[in-house]
């Protein structure tokens, strides 16, 4: 890396799967590095669907996320370039769902992520895509990042979760990570035909307030689609209602860390 930019760190986290935290992740990525934002996706799901939906075949996984967090290699000697200019990738390899059992083991296991990439520069933003769980490797991504994104379904039991997700937010703020901040909050597979998805949304809205995003992301048969082309939905048909929306949702991103910034 040539330039010493101190890139923005954000966790997208949510310990409830299916709420489209690797989707918000690969696309919010692509949007910002259409806007020219050299952007870095961090892979620390052991499923490796955001690696998948961002055309990294698995025979070159070799060098992944795992390595990188137990201190094995460099982060810059596990990044990839995908195809898409400004965005690279730290992939995820099927090792990392032994980190879950290795890390406790170490010393300081809260911050193996954090030294791991301590320094790190050359980008604008680093978006860690978290696994569906408020396990360690979770909690290690929240203690390295500046802020943490949550993508909420719009249905009920996503109501339930979102609670467990920021007491633990609020214990790594208070023990590890005193700058860690909510993002914001993305509302995700609104369906504009159902009444839930409005209830919902007007219930966060009313809860959180301003860190909820105007941007919902719609139901979109196009978005569930891309994955399976390796390929973010911005690539895959990028006149969609899902690609319009997260081309949306990365303006009011670059916005809010304009206003923090100021």
């Amino acid at each position: 890396m040539t330039q010493s930019i101190t890139p923005r760190i954000i966790a997208v986290a949510n310990q409830k799967g299916g709420v489209g935290k690797t989707t918000t992740t690969i696309n919010l990525a692509t949007a910002l590095a259409a806007v020219g934002k050299r952007t870095l996706v961090l892979d620390l799901d052991p499923q490796g669907n955001a690696s998948t939906g961002l055309g990294i075949d698995h025979d070159q996984r070799s060098r992944n996320a795992y390595h990188v967090l137990m201190g094995d290699i460099s982060l810059d000697a596990a990044v990839q370039d995908c195809k898409i200019p400004n965005l690279s990738i730290v992939p995820s390899g099927s090792d990392l769902a032994a980190a879950e059992i290795e890390i406790p083991e170490l010393d300081r296991p809260q911050f193996c992520l954090k030294e791991s990439i301590e320094g790190i520069s050359g980008y604008d933003f680093v978006l860690i895509d978290c696994p569906p769980a408020l396990g360690m490797l979770t909690i290690n991504a929240l203690v390295a990042s500046d802020a943490v994104m949550v993508p909420l379904q719009c249905e009920f039991f996503a109501l339930e979760g979102i609670s467990a997700l920021v007491k633990t937010i609020e214990r790594v703020r208070k023990n590890f990570n005193q700058k860690l901040e909510i993002q914001g909050i993305v509302l995700t597979m609104f369906d504009k035909r159902n009444n839930l998805s409005d209830m919902v949304a007007s219930d966060v809205r009313e809860f959180f307030g301003e860190k909820v995003y105007k941007t919902v992301i719609p139901r979109n048969v196009r978005v569930s689609e891309a994955p399976s082309h390796g390929k973010p939905v911005l690539l895959y048909d990028h006149n969609c209602a899902g690609s319009k929306a997260y081309l949306h949702l990365a303006s009011e991103v670059l916005k809010r860390e304009n206003r923090s910034a100021a």
